[in-house]
């Protein structure tokens, strides 16, 4: 039981350790992080377009693992005009007027 205490404690400590990491920033670096400013690249998002039109008790029983239907995914690409833009012009951005 003791040995359970120190695994679960060590691994507490480890999971706040690493997840606190802004890399190695020191001193007024450290302080004026601000992650808004941190380019990040964009990501790919794949949906699947297969869907089921079950209902009631075949809905209910059914199992996606069992399913022989081929998946096909589609790739998500957004055009955003907004990662671009900083300033009044990002705060005053209106997706509605483009």
């Amino acid at each position: 039981m003791k040995n359970l205490y120190f695994l679960l404690a060590f691994a507490f400590v480890s999971f706040t350790a690493f997840s606190q990491d802004k890399g190695d920033l020191k001193g007024p670096a450290y302080k004026n992080y601000k992650p808004g400013q941190n380019r990040t690249e964009t990501v790919k998002v794949y949906t699947s377009d297969s869907k089921t039109d079950l209902k009631g008790p075949e809905y209910k029983n059914y199992k996606p693992g069992k399913n022989t239907e081929e998946t096909t995914y589609t790739k998500v690409v957004s055009n955003n005009n907004k990662a671009n833009l900083t300033g009044p012009g990002y705060k005053n951005y209106k997706p509605s007027k483009k």
